[in-house]
């Protein structure tokens, strides 16, 4: 497959990391790796998106501090970046809320439609309007001159900019208005673009827990958008899977990042390194990174067991 027949990807992780930890970044790391093996996918970005203050978990932090943990974490990638959006609403978004707002975004930036699991792989879902105005990428000197995954996401990060939090400073994020003008829509190639649901396996039991989601939410998170899980070592997926009519039902879009290893960062976890450093465990370093433990010492976040 050529790259502009490829299926373009997004990979947006929720979550409360508190802190955010090695084990979250090499996530987002092994499951790209994962995805371009396949020869189906070319993911383009990913984008981290802490939870509301309002979520209730106990011990969690301000999300002023995990916000800063997060950009210090990925403030030496290329390709995730965080966004404050979710922190920033008046209160807790459901995790299918905070996926059909990315998918509206990039629908707002891109002036296109994204497809979703469903949308034949043959239909391009992000064409140029019927005008007569010339693609961004279109090279005078070489009209078959195609836009790399690295162009498409740096355009659409460069939009996403004028919107809400791309690379923020440290000391203050700045969100601006969704419904300011933004001028002409940004214009691609015909490439399908889908924005997926990346997370661990432990998200994907929760699904199986009566109560705990709405079926219609879990239609459109599974049904619609598709999720990419990286399981923790020893779990078993196809179990998960089997026990939830609705994860039956959309198998096929469920992609699980089978890893031949056992890497050390598939057993980091939040929850750990909050315990190695109320301990003074010297094991924190294999779990966070060093800005992010030098930002933890420096406010005094995690030391007493109440976070």
């Amino acid at each position: 497959m050529t790259e502009t027949s490829k299926t373009h990807v997004i990979l947006l992780s929720c979550g409360s990391f508190n802190p955010i930890t090695k084990g979250h970044i090499h996530m987002f790391e092994k499951a790209r790796e994962y995805l371009h093996q396949s020869g189906r996918f070319i993911v383009i970005g990913g984008i981290i998106s802490p939870v509301h203050d309002s979520y209730g978990k106990p011990g969690l932090v301000s999300s002023r501090h995990r916000l800063t943990m997060c950009q210090l974490a990925v403030q030496s990638s290329d390709w995730i970046r965080v966004d404050p959006w979710e922190c920033y609403q008046d209160t807790w978004q459901t995790t299918c809320s905070v996926l059909e707002h990315h998918r509206d975004l990039m629908k707002r930036v891109t002036g296109c439609i994204l497809s979703n699991v469903n949308t034949p792989s043959t239909t391009p879902v992000i064409g140029q309007p019927q005008n007569q105005t010339p693609p961004i990428y279109q090279d005078h000197n070489n009209m078959n001159h195609k836009p790399t995954a690295i162009k498409v996401w740096g355009k659409i990060s460069e939009s996403l900019g004028k919107m809400c939090c791309v690379r923020p400073n440290m000391e203050r994020f700045t969100f601006v208005d969704e419904n300011a003008n933004l001028g002409t829509a940004v214009r691609y190639e015909e490439i399908e673009l889908r924005i997926l649901l990346l997370c661990g396996s432990d998200l994907l039991e929760s699904f199986c827990i009566p109560g705990l989601w709405k079926d219609s939410d879990m239609e459109v998170i599974v049904g619609d958008f598709g999720i990419v899980v990286v399981p923790r070592d020893g779990v078993d997926t196809e179990r998960i899977m089997n026990h939830s009519s609705i994860l039956r039902k959309y198998k096929d879009n469920i992609v699980v990042v089978k890893d031949a290893t056992n890497h050390p960062m598939s057993i980091v976890s939040s929850t750990k390194s909050r315990l190695a450093l109320q301990h003074g465990d010297g094991h924190v370093v294999d779990y966070l990174s060093q800005p992010v433990i030098d930002y933890i010492l420096q406010s005094q976040l995690y030391i007493n067991a109440s976070g």
